[in-house]
């Protein structure tokens, strides 16, 4: 996505797209579809720094898919959201490391163990 067509959007539209890719992504990835996946990701990662650069109000709008159905989804989110909100996105980590199975779970695990040992530090 291009920087430009994102300083456009609002920070509602912005969180409606992070979770549009972030369905995509989950069905990219569970389908070996890694080219796609790439992209995808490309996509949330300038979704991600486009919302930071709008502050932290805006990285908090992430809280509103917490709860969206694809574990994909939460999972970027609460990942996105863990240098400004830290205990409330380990608590959707962990219940999608609890809870999910697949990618997501290895994921969440993943992160959380890195949290724990020191290695990922979230800004």
């Amino acid at each position: 996505m291009k920087r430009a067509k994102l300083e456009n959007m609002s920070v509602d539209q912005l969180v409606g797209r992070y979770a549009e890719v972030g369905v995509a992504l989950e069905k990219a990835e569970l389908m070996g579809e890694i080219g796609r996946v790439n992209r995808l990701f490309g996509q949330i990662i300038a979704l991600e720094r486009e919302l930071r650069a709008r502050g932290c109000d805006a990285r908090l709008a992430l809280f509103a898919l917490y709860d969206h159905p694809s574990p994909q989804v939460r999972l970027n989110a609460a990942k996105a959201t863990l240098g400004v909100a830290s205990d409330a996105a380990k608590r959707v980590i962990q219940d999608i490391y609890d809870t999910e199975s697949g990618p997501q779970a290895l994921d969440g695990g993943m992160t959380l163990r890195f949290l724990e040992n020191g290695v990922f530090k979230p800004d």
